[in-house]
């Protein structure tokens, strides 16, 4: 199964977590600041290899 992040709310949101793409584990890799930004929601799409290709999705919602 492959990860990818699809979108993400703020889209500085981007530069603060990580994505390993093979286990699903979401990683803080910068400070929150509840009075910047309170609520973050990333969409995660997960692919798997099969012929043909099935893909599912999820939102991930972090409130600070």
């Amino acid at each position: 199964v492959v990860l990818t992040v699809s979108s993400s709310f703020p889209e500085k949101g981007l530069n603060l977590f990580t994505l390993n793409r093979k286990r699903g584990e979401v990683r803080l890799t910068g400070a929150l600041d509840y009075e910047d930004v309170r609520v973050y929601e990333i969409e995660i799409e997960a692919t798997d290899k099969g012929t043909p290709p099935l893909s599912g999705h999820c939102k991930v919602v972090l409130e600070v």
